[in-house]
């Protein structure tokens, strides 16, 4: 014969209470996001789709658009043109990123150490850049870069160098467009790189040097270790804004002399404003986005990526 126990009643308030079904925490969230996800619909995806159905097309503002299939790509594949600016920019790229990477990691370690008010004072001013217009700062570099009464040359005068046509010669050019473009890009960047060495536990620093381990001990053991994964957000993030330049080249050289300036960017809106190659620089601009997707992809498997460490 089974013998049944009876279950005593649970104590009073240790009522157990019903777990709220999962489905409707799921409503909330989606409910939270749909907003961003409407937003994300309108402006970047159908945008994309669109953008793919016109570039089979010989598209025109003024006349009936014309069934091409993949001649507006065969047409940009055997441009040298569009390879040439996506080398440049790959070179004004390896220049620029390294840059504001270093320059940041240091701007940032510099705020770290010091008080707060002096802290506070430097962040301000290496943010100032970040709200300043790109036509504004371009204008700025053309007066700084300018041939005869520029300051640049007037620096270079005092030690008895000549005049230097930094805008006007083939040579310097693109080299001239990274000042400007490491300026705009570093603000944001060092506060970023702030953010991650703020994040860094003081324990690990001062366990390494009970040990007698020195600043660059530290710096390369723990510091950068740890700072791994905000260093590829950067990386890849600045590698695609800077390629992606548009504002500097055109106004501070129009992509002259020579086409020694003209970054993909450029190159595709100038097509884009000529009717009869509306469709190649919709192509042109569809295989850059595979482009930086694809070189991306290299950056994240090459540097791999690892979860941050809960201290």
């Amino acid at each position: 014969m089974t013998t049944i126990q009876a279950q005593a009643p649970p104590a009073k308030g240790r009522a157990r209470r019903r777990p709220k079904p999962a489905h409707r925490d799921n409503r909330i969230a989606f409910l939270m996001l749909a907003p961003a996800l409407v937003l994300l619909g309108i402006f970047v995806l159908w945008p994309l789709v669109y953008a793919w159905y016109v570039s089979f097309f010989n598209w025109s503002f003024y006349t009936e658009s014309v069934f091409v299939g993949l001649r507006n790509f065969r047409l940009v594949l055997a441009d040298p043109v569009f390879w040439a600016s996506i080398g440049r920019g790959l070179r004004f790229s390896v220049i620029v990123v390294p840059a504001i990477l270093i320059l940041a990691f240091v701007f940032a370690n510099l705020v770290k150490a010091m008080g707060r008010r002096m802290g506070t004072l430097l962040k301000v001013s290496i943010y100032i850049p970040t709200v300043i217009s790109g036509v504004i700062a371009s204008i700025v570099f053309v007066l700084i870069y300018e041939y005869r009464q520029g300051l640049l040359n007037w620096l270079i005068g005092l030690v008895g160098f000549e005049n230097q046509p930094w805008l006007g010669s083939a040579s310097t050019a693109l080299l001239a467009l990274t000042a400007p473009a490491i300026w705009l890009g570093l603000g944001l960047a060092s506060l970023i790189m702030l953010a991650g060495l703020l994040d860094i536990p003081e324990s690990y620093y001062e366990s390494a040097e009970l040990d007698g381990a020195n600043w660059w001990q530290r710096t390369v053991f723990i510091t950068v270790p740890l700072m791994r994964n905000i260093g590829l957000y950067l990386l890849v993030t600045c590698f695609v804004a800077t390629i992606q330049q548009y504002e500097l080249p055109l106004i501070m050289t129009s992509g002259g002399p020579v086409q020694s300036t003209l970054l993909p960017n450029l190159h595709i809106f100038l097509r884009f404003t000529n009717d009869d190659t509306v469709g190649y620089s919709i192509a042109a601009a569809l295989l850059l986005f595979v482009v930086l997707g694809g070189l991306s992809a290299v950056i994240f498997r090459v540097i791999n990526s690892e979860k941050a460490v809960d201290a």
